[in-house]
């Protein structure tokens, strides 16, 4: 595995993300972090995160499926926007020990997030309550006697420190991360890549809870964004999709303008021109197929332009000439 993912010339702000991991890491969790960070890279105009392998001391490290990754050791002041701490299935080991650097992060503004048996480590150094774990682990504090009780929901929040269920609930955490950063139809597009259907919030409860999921908590949104998914290369107008709902205009607009910061008309763009996007680096598709295909019966190349900064046929070259290397 690469040890950095970056980018020789960003268009906008780019996030670090330093990774930590144990020796016995869960794999999964690794995988489903760096996927959604290098998926987003991809369907950006431009790639707005990087990151780094990172453990005590450096060098490499084994998963528990045997998995080696190459580390670079923890500095001592570390420049990372994020600091996420991989769990292992022991949390009394050493190397979960981990206060003072979770401190030399937090002073230095980063977020820091602590999945499963870093985050019950976390919480029985420091005795608090209302921090989220993975529910074995929960069961696990309550044994050993704590005095106070772990959260069941997939994350808490608590100031510059993130607590975390773990396990695949980390997919949704990082979706929720890079959602801070990038637009609401681009987060999608991830999520759908990736076949995770439903994206949990942190407050959503850990699955053997039998809460019922939603992929954004407003059922009539759920519903407006499968109708929009469903008709990619026929366009619905916003009324037709309206009237199905049985809601206004404006109720609809208020609906995504809170949870994506942008129009119904504005979000079903772009969830167009990330299909096309897909379909022009991973498919043989010309150009013009890839327009009727997302909807752009005229005009695709500049609506595309408009948005990615390039034009569709100047993607596809560089994608043959990057072929052809």
């Amino acid at each position: 595995m690469a040890a950095k993912s970056t980018s020789d010339a960003p268009k906008q702000a780019i996030r670090h993300f330093d990774i930590l991991v144990a020796p016995g890491f869960v794999l999964l969790e690794l995988a489903s972090l760096v996927e959604v960070l290098r998926l987003a890279n991809r369907v950006c105009p431009s790639p707005p995160f990087t990151f780094t392998y990172r453990s005590l001391k450096g060098g490499p490290i084994a998963s528990s499926s045997d998995a080696v990754v190459q580390t670079e050791a923890v500095p001592s002041q570390p420049r990372a926007d994020y600091l996420f701490v991989i769990g292992n299935s022991d949390p009394d080991h050493p190397d979960l020990s981990l206060g003072r650097v979770v401190s030399d992060y937090t002073f230095r503004d980063a977020k820091v997030f602590l999945l499963a048996e870093a985050a019950s480590r976390y919480i029985d150094e420091q005795g608090t309550d209302d921090l989220a774990t993975h529910w074995e682990n929960a069961s696990f504090l309550r044994e050993r006697g704590a005095r106070f009780e772990a959260k069941l929901s997939i994350a808490t929040e608590q100031g510059a420190v993130v607590t975390c269920a773990g396990m695949e609930a980390t997919t949704d955490i990082a979706l929720a991360v890079i959602g801070r950063h990038i637009s609401g139809p681009a987060k999608m597009t991830v999520a759908d890549i990736m076949l995770h259907e439903n994206i949990r919030d942190f407050a959503s409860m850990q699955p053997f809870s039998g809460a019922k999921l939603t992929a954004t908590g407003d059922s009539k949104l759920d519903q407006c964004i499968k109708l929009m998914q469903a008709n990619i290369e026929d366009p619905l107008p916003i009324n037709q999709i309206v009237e199905s709902l049985h809601l206004s205009n404006r109720s609809l607009e208020r609906k995504f303008k809170t949870f994506f910061g942008t129009t119904p008309n504005g979000f079903y763009r772009e969830m167009r021109l990330a299909k096309a996007n897909n379909l022009l680096l991973n498919t043989t598709m010309s150009v013009r197929e890839i327009g009727l295909a997302c909807g752009f019966p005229n005009g695709f190349s500049s609506v595309y332009k408009s948005f990615f900064g390039v034009t569709p046929f100047v993607v596809r070259r560089q994608k043959r000439a990057a072929s052809h290397r």
